[in-house]
């Protein structure tokens, strides 16, 4: 009983989401066919009535496609608003039915019957309906409306009074006029005879009438930012997972970054770190902890996410964590592969690595030094100087790295982090790499920074240099750089590959020219790493481009916009 009850619950609001598309789709389209957008008028005015929301308009449609989208990701505030206003209207219908010159129009009872049925749907389905929003939404929505008409007015006011052909007005009524525009859309020629601007003008200031009420919608049904950062508490607990289990996963150090959020299995013996980038709840790598417990964190992490209207992703999960992410009903695609270096598999000797021992050896007649240290044992002053320089040798202002990246430097907390610098021949610092704990007998690759005007080689001769003293520090494995694609590089450059497979990897080459694709690839195969493949997981298809921002938010790539302000 219960499964045949949410079953019908959920085709409620389907169909409302349904109706709503529908109805976006034919005002937008009677916005730009004329006179398909002139017969809906014709249909809409004196004693005649369309169904709720159907009417020719770009305004129109802008509000019933946002709400589709809203009710799609089961909003609380969107499902409330509709019920609101299509119960109004329905109401308003009831009553002008009443009257004997609308009730013998057919068309009007047939509005009040579709409108009737996506209440009684609204209703139905009111339970399907529980994501939240935040708490702020109105204040900044009433903030967003006031502002947005304030400065609209002013543009649009300044742009009526440099194109007015009238020269009969003060500004006060071409402010008026314009105000009355950006608020209504309605035609102020009639109230305003002493103006005489273009018809271009008042298409403008619609315009920016349709972006400032968008705007409006935005801000009021948008997402929770995920505040609730990962507190001290939280960290301790992560750790002591990370002590059992930290063996499991190479990424499993990096849920220990601070800005993230940390959701927990019922037992408390699994966890899963995440970030909410742009409404997408981001996270990474397996989740920590005992695998047993695996399901009670991902049912928790994927119920909060649907309670906040978060589109859940995981970038980067190994094979056994994505299988389990899969069987709660997320979709894996392949995004590249780790590169692993078993240390007792590793050697320079071989035809295969003669460049890589060519590299080594050059570097090392430079007269170049390595020194390995944990970071604990690095004295205050000399980490000190050691962030200066990672800073000043970042490429770039921003600090990139999210599922791979720790983005903090000589954290007291972190002191079982593996510090490895390299200095010339006069003994000037020229790079370091940094690598977090994985598990006890392994390191993951976190930071890499070097002087830019050092010898090129020099990243080749610290791995190696780490790699050949690992037994001093128990180290077994060491987890590089990830290669994305992988494989295509790999696969596209074989005899026989096939044309969709050399063309994709034809396409990546080009991207190589602005992006690090390839150059990891290469950078990583020199070492003749044990490839480990990493997936992203995600619920639907059309949610990928905006994982796919989210994800470069976070890693740095992309910057969200901001407004200026007097620090920036």
């Amino acid at each position: 009983m219960g499964t045949a009850v949410s079953v019908r619950r959920e085709r409620c609001a389907v169909f409302t989401v349904g109706y709503l598309r529908v109805v976006g789709l034919v005002d937008l389209l009677g916005a730009v066919w004329v006179s398909f957008g002139n017969d809906i008028r014709r249909h809409d005015v004196d004693e005649y009535f369309t169904p709720y929301l159907l009417t020719a308009g770009y305004t129109p449609a802008f509000l019933a496609l946002f709400l589709a989208v809203t009710m799609r990701r089961r909003k609380r505030a969107a499902w409330l608003l509709n019920l609101v206003l299509a119960g109004l209207y329905l109401l308003f219908l009831a009553a002008a039915t009443a009257v004997p010159e609308v009730r013998g129009h057919p068309q009007n009872w047939v509005s009040l019957g579709i409108t009737a049925a996506f209440c009684a749907a609204l209703l139905a389905g009111r339970r399907a309906f529980r994501a939240k929003g935040d708490p702020a939404n109105p204040r900044l929505a009433a903030a967003v409306a006031v502002g947005g008409v304030a400065a609209g007015g002013l543009l649009a006011a300044g742009l009526v009074t440099v194109t007015d052909t009238g020269h009969g007005s003060t500004f006060g009524e071409r402010y008026a006029y314009a105000m009355l525009r950006v608020v209504s859309l309605a035609n102020a020629g009639e109230s305003f005879p002493g103006i005489s601007a273009p018809g271009w003008v008042d298409v403008v200031i619609n315009a920016l009438s349709a972006v400032l009420f968008l705007l409006v919608l935005y801000a009021a049904f948008r997402s929770p930012r995920g505040r609730e950062l990962l507190g001290p508490q939280d960290e301790m607990r992560l750790r002591a997972l990370l002590d059992r289990h930290g063996e499991r996963d190479s990424l499993g150090y990096f849920a220990l970054r601070r800005d993230k959020s940390v959701v927990w299995s019922p037992s408390g013996k699994s966890a899963i770190a995440y970030r909410v980038v742009g409404g997408v709840s981001l996270a990474s790598g397996d989740p920590i902890g005992d695998p047993e417990a695996w399901p009670g964190a991902i049912g928790a992490w994927l119920a909060e996410a649907r309670e906040h209207a978060w589109v859940p992703a995981v970038m980067g999960a190994g094979e056994e964590g994505g299988t389990v992410y899969a069987r709660h009903g997320l979709d894996a695609l392949e995004l590249g592969d780790e590169a692993v270096v078993e240390v007792a598999d590793f050697t320079l000797e071989g035809r295969a690595m003669r460049t890589v021992r060519q590299a080594h050896h050059r570097i090392g007649r430079a007269g170049y030094t390595v020194r390995v240290r944990r970071h604990e044992d690095v004295p205050e002053r000399e980490m000190a100087a050691l962030v200066e320089r990672a800073d000043r040798w970042r490429y770039g202002q921003t600090e990139r790295g999210f599922s791979m990246a720790l983005g903090r430097l000589g954290d007291p907390a972190d002191g079982r982090c593996v510090m490895v610098e390299c200095a010339d021949e006069g003994g000037e610092p020229r790079a370091l790499l940094s690598f977090v704990p994985w598990g006890r007998h392994g390191l993951s690759l976190d930071l890499m920074r070097r002087d830019r005007d050092s010898d090129n080689g020099l990243v080749e001769f610290m791995v190696i240099e780490l790699i050949r003293r690992a037994e001093e520090f128990g180290v077994e494995r060491v987890s590089l750089n990830f290669a994305a694609f992988r494989s295509v590089f790999e696969r596209g450059a074989k005899l026989g590959a096939g044309p969709v497979l050399r063309m994709w990897r034809a396409l990546l080459t080009f991207f190589s020219r602005w992006w690090q694709i390839e150059s990891l690839y290469r950078a990583n195969a020199k070492y003749r790493p044990v490839w480990e493949p990493r997936f992203l997981l995600f619920e639907k298809g059309g949610e990928l481009p905006r994982i796919g921002l989210a994800s470069a938010r976070a890693e740095g790539f992309l910057a969200a916009p901001r407004m200026p302000s007097a620090r920036r």
